[in-house]
């Protein structure tokens, strides 16, 4: 995937996208992955006409961001897409006994794919959800977590998208200094975190 300087650049998800960002400023990027990858390729580029938003929303599923795909992805018409969505599916399972199936999960995620191929002429890139260890109990979400991995893994195929798998990249890292150095509660990344992810999705453009 190449980026180029009049690209109109779109992250979605939920609060590991959303970090932070003013909702009453449009270009607000908070302060996670999208906002570190925002600088690199400006630094780089040096585009002044490259637009780059984020839409995260704390708390999102798989099922909210299909709600506001009209809104908040359609309308703001990208053509490179960046999503990060899935673990609330999981989560909620633990927390709230509100569990996402694996078949409403992929049902909700091909819609969603489904309504950007059809209104927009966009290149996609599927962000894999993942969980560390830490602390002990996020081990059983494995069970919940890693069929979903899957169905996102089958629906980049499906649709020809562009893939981070991040779920590997984070286990990778965190054999080397541990898990909460990456996200000290296993969902949401340290700074550390934050630029791993970016560095990967940078390294995917070939802007690393």
């Amino acid at each position: 995937m190449l980026i180029h300087p009049t690209d109109t650049i779109l992250f979605t998800g939920d609060s590991i996208t959303d970090c932070g960002r003013i909702r009453e400023e449009a270009g607000h990027l908070g302060s996670g992955y999208p906002a570190f990858i925002a600088a690199r390729l400006q630094a780089k580029l040096a585009a002044p006409k490259l637009r780059i938003f984020n839409r995260g929303i704390s708390g999102d599923r798989s099922k909210d961001l299909l709600a506001r795909v009209n809104p908040d992805l359609l309308a703001l018409k990208p053509t490179v897409l960046s999503i990060l969505i899935g673990i609330n599916d999981v989560w909620r399972r633990y927390d709230s006994n509100d569990p996402t199936s694996l078949e409403a999960f992929e049902k909700n995620y091909r819609t969603l794919l489904e309504k950007v191929r059809e209104a927009l002429d966009v290149r996609v890139i599927l962000l894999e959800p993942f969980v560390l260890h830490v602390p002990k109990d996020r081990h059983a979400w494995r069970e919940d977590l890693n069929p979903k991995i899957d169905a996102v893994r089958r629906l980049s195929l499906e649709f020809g998208t562009e893939y981070l798998p991040l779920d590997g990249l984070l286990a990778q890292a965190a054999a080397k200094a541990g898990p909460a150095f990456w996200a000290a509660d296993g969902v949401h990344p340290t700074a550390a975190g934050h630029a791993l992810i970016a560095q990967a999705w940078l390294e995917n453009a070939g802007l690393a």
